[in-house]
């Protein structure tokens, strides 16, 4: 188990902690720390935020990412799908909203707007070769892509 210290602001004090909703969850939930409610027209996207703040520990990244419910019921999605949180930002957490459906959204205080996940991040380094392909290992797709393994 990691541990991740989070701290709750004062427009988020009476909201629970992201949590799983079962013991097989992946995600956490990230609820909306907002005052009273928001309309998202079609189209509409806005920046909501949750009411904490936390600390990603070193070697792991934060995925914020959609919640399937809201995105078949009512087309909402994360914008920028999986967002990151970096280790070293220390600011409330954000999920930018959007809204893809063809009615109108209302999102209420508390509702769960995103899934949060932790994720081990490799350091990597770059080694520099001469041409491409020719220096690379051999892969089954070659420079094909976009496409490239069927529909």
């Amino acid at each position: 188990m990691v541990a991740v210290p989070v701290v709750q602001l004062a427009h988020g004090a009476d909201l629970a902690l992201p949590a799983r909703q079962t013991p097989g969850s992946a995600g956490y939930d990230l609820l909306a720390a907002i005052e009273g409610e928001w309309v998202f027209a079609p189209g509409e996207r806005r920046l909501v935020p949750t009411g904490i703040a936390a600390a990603i520990p070193e070697g792991f990244e934060g995925q914020v990412r959609p919640r399937s419910g809201l995105a078949v019921k009512h087309g909402v999605t994360v914008l920028n799908a999986p967002g990151t949180i970096d280790s070293d930002y220390r600011g409330e957490i954000r999920v930018p909203l959007i809204n893809l459906g063809q009615e109108p959204f209302v999102l209420r205080r508390g509702d769960r707007i995103a899934q949060l996940l932790l994720t081990a991040v490799e350091i990597l380094s770059w080694e520099l070769v001469d041409a491409l392909p020719a220096e690379l290992p051999e892969g089954a797709r070659g420079d094909r892509g976009f496409g490239s393994t069927g529909r």
